[in-house]
């Protein structure tokens, strides 16, 4: 990264951290504030409103959107299961990304290189995105998830935490998937949260479900609307409510070899 940040346009109204770093030709607008120890890669564009919170580090020709706040650290009540997280490294954003509106993403999380990240998404804390993915607008992922590269996951997707999605995967409008296979109500015993596993190419449609610790394999596709209650073997296509074996992915979908 360069940080001479000469020719920076940084509005008045806006709050520089100490120690923090700023790129050359990087703009910031109207009441934004860039925490200490912040490191902006030059020729990165940051909106309005937008907070950037202490030690993230966001790369070169970067845009982020009005109201987004990068680097925000989780929350935690005395009521949940699961062990706050310690010692969050800090939020990294890759070279050429975008960042829309009012998104959030949270310390801990590291994004790849030419990712796009809509507007109303939320990443949490220990999730990692590969390069040239597509968050869509308001997907959630949730804590401890591995996002592959060249991925597509479409406007509000529900990523469970403890999820694994692998390079080339695609997840339609509306699909949700879990990690519990109690709902909540296993009592005496400590919980063991699991999510879904994506592999390689694997597709699922408009709107469909995938329950706990559900596996498809490459080139698997669950089909919309379906409910996903057992693993889907490699290149085949599930459909219904449980859904079942339908066909074999047709090879003109199938993925270069």
């Amino acid at each position: 990264m360069d940080f001479n940040n000469t020719h920076s346009s940084i509005h008045p109204t806006s709050i520089i951290g100490e120690s923090s770093k700023i790129g050359a030709e990087v703009s910031i607008g109207c009441y934004s504030i860039i925490g200490s120890n912040v490191k902006i890669g030059r020729n990165t564009k940051i909106g309005n409103h937008v907070v950037i919170h202490d030690d993230s580090i966001i790369g070169e020709n970067v845009r982020i959107d009005d109201h987004t706040d990068i680097g925000k650290l989780p929350m935690r009540v005395a009521t949940s299961v699961l062990a706050a997280a310690p010692n969050l490294p800090p939020c990294d954003v890759g070279d050429n990304c975008v960042i829309g509106t009012s998104a959030i993403l949270y310390r801990g999380c590291n994004i790849g290189n030419a990712c796009l990240i809509a507007d109303l998404s939320s990443i949490r804390e220990n999730v990692s995105v590969g390069n040239n993915t597509i968050i869509g607008r308001g997907v959630s992922i949730e804590n401890n998830c591995i996002i592959g590269s060249f991925c597509k996951l479409e406007t509000n997707v529900y990523i469970t935490a403890y999820s694994t999605l692998e390079d080339d995967v695609f997840v339609a409008p509306g699909v949700v998937t879990s990690n519990d296979r109690f709902a909540a109500r296993l009592k005496g015993k400590e919980y063991v949260f699991k999510g879904v596993t994506i592999k390689h190419g694997g597709r699922i449609g408009a709107q469909a479900t995938i329950l706990p610790e559900i596996t498809i394999q490459e080139e698997g596709f669950a089909a919309a609307g379906s409910i996903v209650t057992k693993d889907i073997p490699r290149g085949i296509v599930h459909c219904g409510n449980p859904a079942k074996y339908m066909k074999c992915v047709p090879e003109d979908q199938l993925l270069e070899k």
